[in-house]
């Protein structure tokens, strides 16, 4: 009977052992392996060399609530959804050889919001809470205060030096981090008009979708925020119980396209895709009344991808010969991310990924500088006892000392919370792997909160040697701007592109001359 139980046990061990090893090959058991790799990583860095010259174009991705955490497991992720285990590999923006740390605290809060770390990596200006473009002078919901406190962003900058400019993004247009391009406001929400307040109103303040048509004009804007821009008669076009938000009666997109030309308003994917770049110098797409739907839902007849938007805002925008300004947000992360839905958000991760690596296959690295950053973070921690190669929605392979299973993505706080009596479910993968899954918290709250800690820069092309170290988060649009000499760095003296002898086009020369020679 012992010698029965014995070999029960032992093929328990050799299945737990094949289940803790079954992604890992057979080269990384030896130290040959990783010393060639170590010794490819180091002639990478060894060969880096700063390029000095001026940036003609600007791309700056903002992965809204992209803390570490969520870039490690959108790592891995995108790994898996390859059918590879996903530790080992790397994401388009792990690729960037200059990377930094930001702090994102506002002025008046340690935890950040979206509209005060947006005027500051925007803007170059630190910024209250809950503001958009406007400095620390202005408390949230004072109107008055904001006069005479407004501060620029790169793109209004970008774009009186004679660029195109872009916003696309996955939120409504009118949100904190697109709308910190264009508008001032001492509350970043007040989206239409019927969203002011009585003494924006008395002190002649002005809604965000308003002034995202009058203030500064934008080549290219796309994403969603339909119902801020019609009037309450008017009916959604895609939702007929749906109308628009506008009390005033006004017509946004018709002002927006009066002594345009060449210019397309587009609501739906069909209208987006017959868009030809080449003919379009001006391009309105609002897909959704309020925010995108998340990637997992988008209906894929209806609305772009953010790659497929991105992809067209540069094509458009490229056409400028000197140069253009491009902001692109992964909106929606953040959203997933405050449901308590970790695979929502990690799926608009890879998506903002999967955008970036489109667009430097559109661009060149030797004149376009691309940041990749987040504005903050969240409580979301990824950890536990797991395999390799371990779902990054599945379960830790040790038990709780509740004896309870335990997902290796938590959040720290949020809809989460599911102790009742003091005891809290047990869980599986096949539950936890689903769409609409809230990863278990010890708070309770409605809404996940942000964190508090540092998130990444990651940067590549001229002058992305600036991203180094531990910086404010307003550092990022003084890099920028000196990178393309736009305001407040006119006199940069960097070099253009154009003007330079790269080594590559040395050796073309030199291989043509040998060639014709000979």
């Amino acid at each position: 009977m012992a010698k029965t139980h014995k070999l029960v046990f032992t093929g328990f061990l050799i299945f737990i052992a094949v289940q803790w090893t079954w992604c890992i090959s057979d080269d990384e058991r030896h130290a040959s392996y990783w010393n060639n790799k170590g010794k490819q990583a180091l002639h990478t860095a060894l060969n880096i060399q700063p390029n000095l010259h001026r940036a003609k174009n600007l791309i700056l991705f903002l992965g809204d609530g992209m803390g570490v955490a969520t870039v490690t497991a959108a790592r891995i992720l995108k790994g898996q959804l390859a059918n590879h285990s996903g530790e080992e590999s790397s994401l388009v923006m792990d690729t960037f050889p200059r990377l930094a740390l930001s702090k994102t605290y506002n002025v008046d809060q340690q935890m950040p919001d979206s509209a005060g770390t947006a005027t500051a990596y925007l803007c170059g200006v630190k910024a209250n809470y809950g503001t958009i473009g406007v400095s620390a002078s202005a408390p949230r919901d004072d109107c008055k205060a904001s006069r005479g406190n407004e501060v620029t962003s790169v793109l209004h900058r970008a774009k009186k030096a004679g660029k195109s400019v872009g916003i696309v993004t996955t939120t409504r247009v009118q949100h904190a981090s697109p709308s910190a391009n264009y508008a001032h406001s001492a509350n970043r929400d007040w989206y239409s008009d019927s969203d002011l307040t009585s003494e924006a109103v008395q002190n002649g303040c002005r809604d965000i979708a308003y002034q995202l048509v009058h203030n500064t004009e934008i080549d290219v804007i796309l994403g969603g925020g339909r119902r801020y821009m019609f009037p309450r008669t008017m009916q959604d076009p895609e939702y007929p119980d749906e109308k628009g938000g506008r009390k005033d009666g006004q017509n946004l997109v018709e002002e927006w396209a009066k002594n345009k030309k060449r210019a397309k308003y587009v609501w739906n994917k069909t209208e987006f895709d017959a868009v030809n770049a080449e003919q379009t110098d001006f391009l309105l797409g609002l897909f959704e009344p309020k925010d995108c739907r998340y990637e997992l839902e988008r209906d894929q007849t209806m609305d772009p991808s953010l790659t497929e938007m991105t992809e067209k805002a540069i094509k458009i925008l490229s056409k400028n010969p000197k140069g253009f300004f491009l902001f692109v947000e992964g909106g929606r992360i953040d959203h997933g991310h405050h449901a308590g839905q970790a695979k929502k958000a990690l799926h608009e991760a890879v998506e903002f990924d999967i955008a970036i690596g489109r667009a430097a296959e559109l661009t060149s690295e030797l004149d376009t500088m691309t940041v990749v950053t987040a504005d903050h973070s969240h409580v979301f921690a990824f950890g536990g006892h797991s395999a390799r190669g371990n779902s990054v929605f599945g379960v830790s392979r040790g038990l709780a000392e509740d004896k309870k299973h335990f997902t290796t993505a938590v959040y720290g706080n949020g809809p989460g919370y599911q102790i009742v009596n003091g005891n809290r479910p047990d869980m599986n993968e096949s539950i936890s792997s689903t769409d609409n899954y809230r990863q278990q918290a010890p708070v309770p709250i409605d809404s996940e909160t942000h964190g508090i800690e540092d998130v990444a820069i990651f940067a590549k092309g001229p002058m992305s040697h600036l991203f180094h170290g531990v910086q404010e988060q307003s550092y990022i649009a003084h890099a920028m701007a000196y990178a393309a000499c736009i305001e407040p760095y006119e006199n940069c003296e960097l070099p253009d592109h154009a003007g330079a002898f790269h080594p590559s086009l040395v050796l073309l020369l030199l291989g043509l001359f040998l060639t014709l020679s000979a």
